[in-house]
């Protein structure tokens, strides 16, 4: 019988119609009941519209005709090709050895010192004498428990040995001023960005293959610059402020970000409030070593009559303060994967900034100088009104308005 293009596009179109349901045996016997059915070169057919093997197709013949054939298994017995470690005595050991960070292995491999990819583990493999693909240790790897894993930042250097307690501390502070209907904020500054037409870390959906393209550079731009937001979190609110300031981070434009946010918002929700708690990292613009920053606080509490408490983390916990998961964090979201073209562009991102949990952000630009280097006399230190509490006086202390 001659076999034409008509017969073969039939029964490919039959094939592929009922082959997504069939398993590897299935798909054999059927062929080889259309390849009998069709007679004499039906085999030829058969293979041409399914493109299985004239071997697959005999295979399904020697099937059908089996009586006692296992209709439970798609394979006999220890069929299928053998696994490289049935194979390869002894690798998984040796891939264990060289991946884990434990393990004393070669001091000399030069796997040590570079990265571990599949590929470089593969090669090595490959020159100890066996053979596998960088496909197979990536299965064996996770076989062996591993996965692709990031630097993760939790260890803390120099951890005070009173770290904890401070911690206790700082919080039945925060848990008696919300009772006395008192604010509690949380300060910090957000790393410097560059302004303009940088790249900015984060993905956006965009159309295919149509990337923003940016500067291939990250030099400041000499116009622009960069822009320094300082941040207040009101805890008790859940809700943010930031100052984005355009000169230096210091503590005069911490302090006078502080003030921006009570009179733009803090002095209306606390109409009644005596004291006002801050709770700040121990280093930088805020650090509980810096004089102008008392210095600063001082005139504020002045200028709006509390007092101000201040309870610094201890050194090297910096991530346990408020600001950088509750504000922070959010706001880095919001402007993943878009340049920072101009001020008003980083202050509109800011300030757009929500959540579902109901955090909203106030943001303005700041735009007055502020000198870095400025030096403190032990005289004008003196007229801060401060008391140091009796646990760690340093980091928990009251500024009291001079009267």
């Amino acid at each position: 019988m001659t076999i034409t293009n008509e017969d073969i596009d039939s029964l490919a179109r039959k094939y592929k119609a009922i082959s997504f349901c069939l398993n590897e045996k299935g798909k054999r016997i059927w062929a080889a009941v259309e390849a009998r059915e069709y007679g004499r070169g039906g085999v030829t057919l058969v293979c041409k519209a399914t493109r299985l093997s004239t071997a697959t197709l005999y295979r399904g013949f020697r099937d059908l005709d089996n009586k006692d054939l296992d209709t439970t298994r798609v394979r006999a017995a220890g069929g299928g090709r053998k696994r490289a470690t049935t194979k390869q005595s002894g690798l998984l050991e040796a891939l264990n050895d060289l991946v884990d960070p434990t393990a004393k292995g070669d001091p000399e491999s030069p796997l040590k010192w570079t990265s571990k990819s599949v590929r470089k583990l593969a090669g090595e493999l490959n020159s100890k004498g066996f053979q596998i693909s960088a496909m197979t240790v990536s299965t064996l790897l996770k076989e062996l428990g591993y996965s692709l894993q990031a630097n993760k930042k939790t260890l803390e250097k120099n951890q005070h040995i009173d770290r904890d307690k401070q911690f206790n501390y700082i919080n039945s502070k925060v848990i008696q001023a919300q009772k006395d209907q008192c604010p509690v904020i949380s300060v910090d500054t957000k790393k410097k960005e560059n302004v303009g037409n940088y790249k900015n870390n984060g993905k956006e959906f965009a159309k295919k293959e149509t990337p923003l393209k940016v500067n291939g550079h990250d030099f400041p731009d000499k116009k622009l610059g960069k822009v320094v937001p300082y941040g207040v979190y009101d805890i008790g609110k859940n809700k943010g402020w930031v100052s984005v300031g355009i000169s230096s981070d210091t503590a005069e434009f911490a302090v006078n970000t502080i003030r921006a946010w009570w009179y733009g918002s803090g002095k209306a929700e606390y109409s009644t409030a005596h004291t006002l708690m801050i709770t700040a990292d121990c280093g930088g613009s805020n650090s509980y070593r810096g004089r102008l920053w008392k210095i600063e606080l001082q005139k504020l509490a002045n200028e709006i009559n509390l007092i101000i408490h201040v309870c610094h983390f201890p050194p090297g916990t910096s991530k346990w303060n408020k600001i950088e998961h509750k504000l922070f964090s959010y706001i880095s979201k919001n402007w993943r994967g878009k340049p920072l073209l101009t001020r008003e562009t980083v202050v509109n991102l800011i300030s757009n900034t929500k959540t579902k949990t109901g955090l909203t952000v106030s943001a303005i630009l700041d735009k007055n100088e502020y000198k870095t280097g400025r030096k403190i006399s032990d005289k004008e230190l003196q007229l801060v009104n401060i008391i140091g509490d009796d646990f760690h006086p340093e980091w928990n202390y009251s500024i009291a308005p001079n009267k």
